[in-house]
């Protein structure tokens, strides 16, 4: 390997990439070739890389395999960044096994981390902390145990362990300090503000006030019956699948010590402005279904005007803002541009469902577009001062 090969490959390490291209953005060699597609995405420049990172896999040829292996381990995380999630990851696995076995263990532990991070974003916390939990972060260069610790705090904060994810987050900061690569500190920055910023309104006695990560930790640990709109969960009884029953649990929660007139919880819960009897009817069902499901967690009374629910001060945990589209925006708010495909895949959602959400979201001008067709994505700025983390792909969504 020639002294400018090797002088742009550590300016990519460094994070410069426009010093790597100042010295082979003129040569169409192999080497050159892939240093160009890596320094290209590094721009964000994401389709140019794709392209050179494929000349160059194909320049090194079969005689080269771990050449070639670095090229799909380059272009796979081109794919993540660029959030197309829904690539196989078959040939990462086999490009990590062939490092391996040339002795590049710094990469092969890099494609690792690469289908962990995609597992993490679709919300595959189990088998992302499996996949982790093989992988030992001293033995790895400093900008390795930065994204090590920073999955792991990704991975606390979706199963809302708060303090682990703060200690992995110190952690993260001291190897991306160690790391000297200015973006990396921002990313571990932008994590620890995420953290730091309220993540869910507490609703009790028809008042309200934000909680911190730490303080909805705590809140769900206790043994307060709370009505989890974030995950629509109340205690440990998963209401999902069942939206009219949660609504009608919500509704009686927030209403609490008082009743809810019958019109009132007709009107919000089935979205009708003129309740007749079998709107009145099919209350008094969908009533006695959650009267049951809630026996051994609380009681529901019928009064002269509606229904109360019978509890010790239950509280309702919700999101920070309410929004109909909340978990496409949960999504959308790590700055990164998504395709609507990727994020049907992290929301376990039909694309044609999504596609719906955010043509609604841009025609209220919360949502952009760049690109047309298949290379569409869509991108808005983070939400200023409000976390989204309880919306996040995570083990209690179901």
């Amino acid at each position: 390997m020639d002294s400018l090969i090797t002088a742009a490959a550590a300016a990519l390490a460094a994070g410069d990439p426009l010093g790597a291209l100042n010295r082979v953005a003129l040569r169409d060699d192999p080497p050159a070739l892939a240093l160009r597609g890596i320094a290209m995405a590094q721009l964000g420049d994401f389709p140019r890389s794709r392209t050179l990172l494929r000349r160059a896999a194909r320049a090194f040829g079969a005689h080269e395999p771990a050449e070639r292996a670095r090229c799909r381990v380059a272009e796979a995380e081109v794919a993540l960044a660029s959030r197309e999630l829904n690539w196989p990851t078959e040939p990462l696995q086999r490009a990590a096994q062939e490092l391996l076995a040339h002795g590049d263990a710094g990469n092969a532990a890099h494609a690792r981390y690469l289908l962990i991070r995609r597992a993490l974003l679709i919300g595959q916390l189990d088998e992302a902390s499996e996949l982790l939990a093989e992988l030992e972060p001293g033995s790895l260069p400093a900008p390795l145990r930065a994204v090590h610790w920073l999955i792991v705090s990704g991975i606390a904060v979706r199963r809302l362990h708060a303090g682990e994810a703060r200690s992995a987050l110190h952690r993260a900061s001291e190897a991306a300090g160690a790391a000297g690569i200015p973006a990396l500190r921002a990313e571990v920055e932008q994590a620890t503000r995420i953290l730091d910023a309220p993540a869910a309104r507490l609703i009790s006695r028809q008042t309200e006030h934000l909680l911190s990560l730490d303080e909805v930790e705590n809140l769900l640990g206790s043994a307060a019956l709370v009505v989890d709109a974030c995950r629509n969960r109340i205690g440990s009884l998963a209401l999902a699948s069942r939206p009219v029953l949660f609504a009608l649990a919500r509704e009686l929660a927030e209403a609490w010590p008082a009743d809810v007139a019958r019109n009132e919880l007709i009107g919000r819960v089935f979205r009708t402005r003129h309740p007749d009897e079998t709107h009145r009817a099919r209350l008094r069902v969908e009533i006695g279904r959650l009267r049951r499901l809630l026996q051994p967690l609380a009681g529901i009374e019928s009064t002269p005007r509606g229904y109360l629910l019978v509890a010790s001060n239950p509280l309702v945990l919700a999101p920070p803002r309410e929004d109909a589209n909340a978990e496409v925006l949960a999504l959308l708010s790590d700055g990164q541009a998504w395709s609507s495909s990727a994020l049907a895949l992290a929301l376990d959602s039909s694309q044609r469902s999504v596609q719906r959400a955010l043509e609604a979201l841009a025609s209220a001008g919360r949502v952009q577009a760049l690109g047309q067709g298949r290379a569409r994505r869509w991108v808005l700025p983070p939400a200023p001062g409000f976390a989204t983390t309880l919306l996040l792909p995570g083990p209690f969504g179901a």
